[in-house]
This record gives C-alpha cells, sequence and structure tokens, in this order.
C-alpha cells in the first residue's frame, strides 16, 4: 500500500475506536452519547484526576452501573471523548486545505481561513485541550493518540506543500510542515490561554502567523 493510498485508511482508524460498542437498539446509543457529552462536560470542568465515574453517570442521569455497562473506567471515556474532540478538529481544518485553493490571490485568503478555523477550534474547547495535553504526557495511550492526530495533521500538510509548491522553493516538504505544522497549532494554544496571557492582540498574532506561513511557502528563496 502506497503513502498516499494509505493516509485515508490510517485517517479512519484514528477516527474510530475498534472497541467501541455495537448497539441493537437506539436507547442504548442514545445512553452512550449522553455519557460522552456528560464526560466531555466533566473533564472540561473539573480535569481528569477530579473526575470520578459518579460524576460523569450523575451528569448523564443514569447510575454508576449503567455508566459501567458502557466504560471500563473513566479513562475509556476520556479517550473517546478525547478522539471525538481531535477528530472534529482535524476535519474543520483540513476541509479547506486543498491544492486547487492556493492559486493567485486565494492562497493568502485561504491561510488565513484555515488560521481563523484552527484558533476557533482550539478557543472553543481551551479546558478540554489543556486536560487533554496533560494526559499525553503521562498516559501512553493518549499520547499515542495525540501521536496519530499529529502525524496526520503533518502527512496532509507535506502533501499539500509537495502539490503546491516547486522543489527549487520548497527543498523539503516534510521538514516544514513539521515547522509550520508547530508554529500553527503553538500559536493557536498560545491564544486560546494555554501558555498563560499572550503580549500581543489575537488578530496581531494571527496576521503575523499568516504571513509567516505565506513567506514560507511562497517567497523565493534568498541566493
Amino acid at each position: 500500500m502506497s503513502r498516499a493510498t494509505s493516509a485515508p485508511a490510517r485517517a479512519a482508524a484514528v477516527f474510530v475506536d475498534p472497541r467501541a460498542p455495537q448497539f441493537a437498539q437506539a436507547r442504548a446509543h442514545r445512553t452512550y452519547e449522553a455519557l460522552i457529552a456528560a464526560a466531555s462536560a466533566a473533564f472540561a470542568a473539573d480535569g481528569y484526576d477530579a473526575t470520578g465515574t459518579p460524576d460523569i453517570a450523575r451528569r448523564a442521569r443514569v447510575s454508576v452501573g449503567t455508566f459501567y455497562r458502557y466504560f471500563d473506567d473513566k479513562r475509556q471515556v476520556f479517550i473517546e471523548v478525547s478522539r471525538r474532540h481531535l477528530a472534529a478538529g482535524y476535519e474543520r481544518i483540513m476541509e479547506g486545505l486543498t491544492p486547487e485553493r492556493f492559486v493567485g490571490k486565494a492562497r493568502r485568503a485561504t491561510i488565513a481561513l484555515t488560521v481563523d478555523v484552527l484558533c476557533a477550534h482550539v478557543a472553543q474547547f481551551p479546558a478540554m485541550q489543556r486536560v487533554f495535553v496533560e494526559m499525553s504526557l503521562r498516559d501512553p495511550e493518549v499520547a499515542a493518540l495525540r501521536r496519530a492526530f499529529d502525524d496526520l495533521g503533518r502527512e496532509r500538510l507535506t502533501a499539500l506543500i509537495t502539490s503546491i509548491t516547486p522543489r527549487s522553493r520548497v527543498p523539503d516538504p516534510a521538514a516544514t510542515a513539521v515547522v509550520l505544522y508547530i508554529a500553527a497549532v503553538e500559536t493557536a494554544a498560545a491564544l486560546a490561554g494555554l501558555h498563560g496571557p499572550v503580549a500581543v492582540p489575537a488578530a496581531d498574532a494571527k496576521a503575523a502567523l499568516v504571513t509567516v506561513l505565506d513567506r514560507a511557502l511562497f517567497s523565493e528563496p534568498p541566493p
């Protein structure tokens, strides 16, 4: 299987938990979704350590016993909550990153829109993002999930750079993708308040990021 054709398969595998139950009844499916929504709210409000399965069950308006019919423990539901959060962000952000949108004057507008979508997604769930990053530093499965989504994003960006820039301008698309990916993600995290106060207005920071990305991809290299 080639690298290009394997990317969608890898994405599908990352987006879907192979352990997710199959439901014969709509009521059971609704309960499962209610538990995930309740867990997301609980983790965002109280963090991972301070959240217990009784808290999640109470928010979902079910018994603790019902919780354990669907999940082994709070760690399992946390991973599913994180998976869905990352998948939603990936789909929203990558949707506009197609080669035909990087033609002529439209390219800067496309970059600006992508930066806006990325920053808005991170800012929408800053508490959950913070908990996820913390857990990725201490839980191997959460860390693996983070790496999987980061790999998908960098791979998608590498493919885009390869298709829209000549090698005379960007000799190493993969290395460029890594640097630009980190710059974009860390800027979005900073603007969401994950690293403390930001010294410049958010609009100025986003405009500067757009300029950096535009120049990195489309400016002629120095002689």
